[in-house]
């Protein structure tokens, strides 16, 4: 089930601008893609929204890597 950027905002509260919930749909289906796994889709979208902070570069999807292997 691919994400919509609406849907960032019943996943979390960090996800508070268009283009936050726009990433935030964006890794999660990525993570889906390459896993198939929804609940680390959507916590590994939260993850990168939380991280992203005003004025910093948007972190992307790091492609099938567990957060140990970073």
């Amino acid at each position: 089930m691919p994400w919509q950027a609406s849907d960032a905002s019943g996943k979390t509260r960090k996800a508070s601008s268009p283009k936050k919930r726009r990433q935030w749909s964006h890794v999660a289906n990525a993570v889906l893609a390459s896993t198939g796994d929804e609940g680390r889709a959507i916590r590994e979208a939260n993850a990168v929204v939380a991280r992203k902070r005003k004025g910093s570069k948007i972190v992307t999807h790091t492609s099938g890597m567990n957060w140990r292997d970073r």
